[in-house]
């Protein structure tokens, strides 16, 4: 497809049959939308096989993850955007607590058990080895450039008042 005007592409239909030669003009949402949805269910579809969800792991990685024990309320703040509404971290939490996982103290800190730190290490060797199988064929320079690319689309966005 060649140039509008200068150097504006245009847009063309997502099509996901596209050439080399047509992705200069395919949508950006589509390509990163689809790249969420397969990459996600992948990852969740793995973890479901040892009874473990992404949001399971997402907060065993929160409590472990900074200098001092992190409150039940500080793990629901940050995790929750992340979640599929306001009440999965919540939830995935007792979940945890149940499980053996985590402890929580008098002040309302997590912590982790050994169970639970054993679920992380497993958890996180599952998500490289995915990783791995994701990122073939992809160095680590296209793969950060790709990133750039996204970040910069990112601040486009946001700085014309869209976001």
């Amino acid at each position: 497809m060649k140039p509008l005007s200068g150097s504006i592409t245009d847009q063309a239909p997502a099509d996901p049959a596209a050439t080399d030669d047509m992705l200069a003009s395919q949508p950006i949402g589509y390509w990163a939308g689809l790249v969420h949805e397969t990459v996600t269910r992948r990852l969740r579809d793995a973890m479901a096989r040892i009874d473990v969800t992404q949001p399971q792991y997402w907060v065993l990685n929160r409590v472990t993850g900074g200098p001092t024990a992190p409150s039940r309320e500080e793990v629901i703040t940050q995790l929750t955007p992340l979640a599929g509404g306001q009440h999965e971290i919540p939830r995935v939490i007792d979940q945890l607590l149940h499980r053996g996982w985590l402890s929580i103290d008098a002040g309302q800190n997590l912590h982790l058990t050994d169970a639970g730190e054993a679920a992380r290490i497993r958890l996180r060797g599952l998500a490289t080895e995915l990783r791995a199988e994701v990122h073939k064929g992809i160095s680590d320079e296209e793969y950060v450039a790709a990133l750039k690319v996204l970040r910069t689309m990112i601040a486009n966005t946001e700085e014309d008042g869209t976001s």
